[in-house]
């Protein structure tokens, strides 16, 4: 079956959709730092969730099948009570070459998109670095996940948190996707890997930020999540990400 977009449908209200066996998802160990605070999680009108990265004071960068018009965005932060406060977005772009139909059929397209906020973030969440290293990703290279999506598919209660999963590169990437998989399990039943309310999420080569996760499977290639996060990297719109925040008058 085909893999899917992963945040049409997530609530950040953490609305229970459907009750499936607890698979794991993105790790349950805390997120280690630095990457952990390069994360934000963002939520739209809609219902829907995703993660991104901040990559300037004031910008920050997403999956494009998270942006969708007529929406409108925030990026949320947790207070030390673990309250949600909700940090206006002022503008958004999305690579003109991103297409969800594309997305949908599991081939590679420009799935990355920036959010350009009101106000500076706070001094908390620190921008990552964008990686240069225009090397494809081997198969067996070791890469961290870090998101804010569900831990359990379909409990939206088990979203919000932040999570990392360390995840190998499998299979034949090329250099205009990579997938990876659960080192434990290779894919073949359910384990590590990104779910619904990951899409965008950054995933980082050591500290370097080298892709967003764009969709994900279940084992076997099945629907879901627990087997394949399939990865768009950040090499290939890196010019289109620097030329953008550059006009968003957030130079990188």
């Amino acid at each position: 079956m085909k893999p899917q977009p992963l945040d049409l449908f997530f609530s950040l209200f953490f609305v229970l959709i459907w009750a499936c066996p607890a698979l794991a998802l993105v790790g349950n160990a805390p997120v280690a730092l630095p990457v952990g605070r390069h994360a934000v999680m963002i939520v739209g009108s809609h219902g829907t969730s995703c993660t991104g990265a901040v990559i300037a004071r004031d910008l920050v960068l997403t999956a494009g099948h998270c942006i969708e018009p007529d929406t409108t965005y925030k990026v949320v932060e947790f207070d030390a009570a673990r309250q949600p406060q909700l940090l206006d977005v002022r503008e958004l772009a999305r690579h003109p070459q991103f297409d969800l139909q594309t997305l949908f059929a599991h081939r590679a397209t420009a799935d990355v998109a920036l959010l350009k906020m009101v106000q500076p973030l706070p001094s908390d969440i620190i921008p990552a670095t964008l990686g240069k290293n225009a090397r494809t990703p081997q198969v067996g290279d070791r890469l961290t996940v870090v998101g804010y999506g569900v831990a359990v598919r379909g409990d939206g209660k088990t979203g919000g948190t932040l999570r990392a999963a360390p995840l190998t590169v499998t299979g034949k990437p090329g250099n205009l996707q990579i997938r990876l998989v659960d080192p434990a399990t290779g894919g073949a039943r359910a384990g590590l890997g990104a779910c619904t309310g990951d899409s965008g999420a950054p995933v980082f080569e050591g500290t370097a930020l080298i892709g967003v996760v764009s969709w994900s499977t279940g084992p076997n290639m099945t629907a879901g999540c627990g087997g394949l996060t399939g990865v768009t990297p950040i090499t290939l719109y890196r010019a289109w990400i620097v030329e953008t925040a550059r006009r968003l008058g957030s130079p990188l």
